[in-house]
């Protein structure tokens, strides 16, 4: 996924309680992601198991190609930051 590389992915699934309160969280921020289902997209199911021990723990994200399982919003912010600060021009801070 192109997105991987440069920007934010969230890998979610429905009905997950974990990933509801993230995307809740960072919505506020307004910072740009892009949203991966995992039972839509098995190459997407088959990345998390990848960097979860084989499991698919959602959510799992990526800020500039590197991945994080079920981070804080302020983890994923802190990252964001040290790894691809261009994307919180014009995001709020809130961590």
């Amino acid at each position: 996924m192109s997105e991987e590389s440069g920007g934010v992915v969230v890998y979610w699934r429905p009905m997950c309680p974990y990933c509801i309160r993230l995307l809740t969280q960072i919505r506020f921020t307004q910072l740009e992601f892009t949203k991966v289902n995992i039972w839509k997209h098995p190459d997407a199911a088959a990345f998390v198991r990848s960097v979860a021990d084989g499991n698919e723990t959602v959510p799992t994200v990526t800020v500039a190609g590197r991945a994080m399982v079920n981070p804080s919003k302020g983890e994923l912010l802190e990252a964001v930051r040290a790894y691809a600060p261009h994307l919180l021009s014009g995001a709020a801070d809130g961590s």
